[in-house]
């Protein structure tokens, strides 16, 4: 069992836990994943480390409620424990001085961005971010990611905070004034082909962490596989990372929906049960 020590909500429905798992706060890099499990009958659900304290021995994941496992995280309390927290799983982001690095994030992919613009500060390299989200109250981390970039930008498609648009408009006007020795994005799917086609017009080498449907996370299953370069690979043993110009995006899109309607109907089923538990209180 594994313990959730701290709680806190950092946004609309999102969540950052720190849990106690020192052996993975030990051996855990920037890129890498954990899949836990709430209990006996619960799914395994992958998410990104976002940061760990290997003396206190503490795991940070932050996530957000959108299905019934995260619902179901998001109701337990400082305290309680999930039954299973594996990791860490997947190739660590590859770390090294590449010069100036522009990281790209959209939504709670943010969570995923920072611990690898952190160690790539680090290492050395001068580091632009660009976060995207729909209106100012649904950026995280603002203060965090401050600390770690050279320069912060913003895109709102409401305009309330940076420039009123996507992304891909700061990116194009930031590849136009610097010059980008890599690119890292990290949010949903149409925002990382976006990026992905803006950057091959320029020739700028973009990695891309992929977050499929996911089962057991070592390979076993297939359930993660994605098509790379025309080859198929495992993003739980052979990611997340991945050069964002060799994805089969409209694959990846596609089979992210296939249990849409067995995931509303989970869900739903979900807040009857929490609605039956009120109402007998």
């Amino acid at each position: 069992m594994y313990k959730i020590i701290s709680k806190k909500e950092i946004g609309p429905k999102v969540r950052t836990y720190e849990i106690c798992a020192p052996e993975i706060a030990r051996n855990a890099k920037a890129g890498q994943f954990v899949i836990f499990r709430i209990d006996d009958k619960g799914e395994r659900v992958p998410l990104t480390v976002a940061g760990t304290d290997p003396q206190k021995g503490l795991v940070r994941i932050i996530f957000q409620e959108v299905g019934k496992s995260t619902m179901q995280l998001a109701s337990l309390c400082e305290g309680d424990c999930i039954k299973d927290f594996a990791g860490p799983l997947g190739r660590p982001t590859e770390i090294k001085k590449y010069g100036t690095v522009v990281a790209v994030a959209g939504g709670v992919g943010t969570a995923e961005v920072l611990p690898v613009i952190k160690e790539l500060k680090q290492a050395g390299n001068r580091i632009i971010t660009v976060v995207g989200a729909r209106c100012k109250d649904l950026i995280i981390l603002e203060d965090e990611l401050k600390r770690e970039s050279d320069l912060l930008l913003f895109a709102t498609n409401d305009g309330t905070l940076g420039i009123k648009g996507f992304v891909t408009a700061v990116l194009k006007d930031v590849i136009s004034r610097e010059k980008i020795d890599i690119a890292y994005a990290i949010g949903p799917v149409p925002m990382m082909k976006a990026v992905a086609e803006l950057t091959m017009l320029k020739r700028i080498k973009t990695l891309v962490s992929l977050s499929p449907i996911m089962l057991d996370g070592t390979g076993m299953c297939g359930a993660c596989r994605v098509s790379i370069g025309g080859k198929m690979k495992f993003v739980c043993v052979d990611g997340p990372e991945f050069d964002a110009h060799y994805v089969n995006w409209e694959e990846l899109a596609s089979r992210l929906e296939l249990f849409k309607n067995l995931e509303k109907i989970s869900v739903d089923k979900f807040k009857y049960s929490q609605e039956c538990k009120c109402h007998k209180k």
